[in-house]
């Protein structure tokens, strides 16, 4: 099994929306991969998950239970275990990968998903379900692909 890591910054909105989406799609199509998220800042946000991603999820009948039951602070063992780590904002990201993790921010690929201070759910949302799933066939037709 291979592993995807969906970074965002609170692991709260955006990384838990496509965690939940990539492991539904995985489950159901048989992927020979799955993912998990974390938060490169965690204190940025308060609760288990967005109101937004969990409203979001529930309209598309996706359970809660493709995503962890709350945030995740992320650390050097889980940029270890993970093929593929996806950032979802790389003006956001980038420098918080190059202050915390520097040996890790160019083995990252970044994704351009505004939060909800530049788009709303309904602006945001669709185009990154878009890409999860264009990532889940780029991943199924290469699973060599990290």
């Amino acid at each position: 099994m291979h592993h995807v890591l969906f970074l965002c910054s609170g692991n709260y909105y955006r990384s838990r929306f496509a965690e939940a989406l990539f492991n539904h799609h995985a489950v159901a199509e048989s992927w020979p991969w799955r993912a998990f998220s974390r938060g490169l800042a965690i204190h940025l946000a308060w609760g288990d998950i967005s109101p937004h991603a969990r409203e979001a999820l529930k309209d598309r009948g996706i359970d809660l239970a493709h995503t962890a039951p709350t945030r995740q602070k992320l650390t050097l063992a889980d940029l270890a275990a993970a093929d593929l780590v996806i950032a979802l904002k790389e003006a956001e990201h980038r420098p918080l990968l190059r202050a915390l993790f520097p040996d890790w921010e160019d083995r990252v690929e970044y994704w351009h998903v505004d939060d909800l201070d530049c788009a709303t759910p309904e602006e945001a949302l669709p185009g990154l379900e878009q890409q999860v799933e264009e990532l889940g066939r780029r991943l199924t037709a290469r699973p060599e692909v990290a």
